[in-house]
């Protein structure tokens, strides 16, 4: 295994936990580390300046500590609000972004009604329009934006009850439901940790399944590309070098959100580096 940090990954939380495992399963040898800015959850409720600010503060710590050769933006806000400014600023290391799925949708769907599932930030902003326009623009794509669920999702979920999972799932699904959809894009990577439990409550209400896609695969394929053209001949060595997948956070606000985080570090087999300050 590289004694070098090949793929960072950074979110609001810890959406982007099932992104670095797609990536991990594709590729065993890579070396993954994990940064969910926790301080600044959530994403999904702030302008576009403050996004690029905070996820400028979380890239300058990346780099700081473990200088690895991918950045992959592990969260759908981040990406759509502030890439560009963000590869401008750090030229230095490839930043790989993630962005709903709409163009996979759009292949999947059999009655051509997508709903889009996100943060507020994302189903408002014009990159998405411009994804709908140039990928589903003969579909009817209904947006929801869902910080409650969200929130939900980085505080409660990993030791929350079934019936509290369904609770919590039940208000976007219904309004899918209500709007015909017989697919739904995750497009905020937060949910790809309930897709389960969206289609089983789908299925419940609407009698028949649905069609739940994100950006897993795309986002890890991707990467994979790119650091094979990434060199290492100028990469210095981290500062410290954690664990392989090890998690860590900006903010531990309570002491539930110490408990949520370690639940799912048990429940993903990764280790919890615990708080990193910014």
């Amino acid at each position: 295994m590289s004694e070098k940090i090949d793929f960072a990954f950074l979110d609001s939380g810890t959406g982007g936990i099932p992104y670095m495992l797609s990536l991990k399963e594709k590729s065993p040898e890579s070396r993954c580390v994990y940064l969910g800015d926790t301080f600044h959850f959530p994403y999904g409720e702030k302008s576009e300046e403050e996004v690029t600010l905070c996820a400028s503060e979380s890239i300058e710590k990346i780099l700081d500590l473990w200088n690895p050769r991918i950045v992959v933006i592990a969260c759908n806000t981040i990406s759509v609000t502030a890439l560009n400014q963000l590869r401008e600023r750090f030229p230095d290391v490839p930043i790989v972004g993630t962005v709903p799925a709409i163009k996979l949708a759009a292949k999947v769907t059999k009655n051509k009604k997508i709903g889009l599932l996100a943060t507020n930030a994302t189903v408002k902003h014009p990159y998405c329009k411009k994804l709908v326009s140039d990928f589903a623009s003969g579909c009817e794509v209904f947006n929801r934006g869902d910080p409650d669920l969200i929130s939900f999702i980085e505080h409660d979920l990993f030791y929350a009850s079934k019936e509290e999972r369904i609770a919590a799932v039940k208000p976007a699904v219904d309004f899918f439901c209500s709007c015909g959809c017989d697919t739904i894009i995750l497009g905020c990577t937060h949910f790809t940790h309930m897709a389960e439990d969206i289609k089983e409550y789908f299925s419940t209400v609407a009698g028949k399944k649905v069609f739940v896609v994100d950006s897993r695969d795309g986002v890890s394929n991707h990467a994979l590309e790119v650091v094979k053209i990434t060199s290492l001949e100028n990469q210095r060595e981290p500062k410290f070098l954690p664990p392989d997948m090890s998690f860590f956070v900006t903010s531990l606000k309570n002491k539930n959100d110490q408990k949520e985080y370690e639940t799912l570090c048990r429940n993903f087999n990764i280790p919890f580096g615990g708080l990193l300050k910014l």
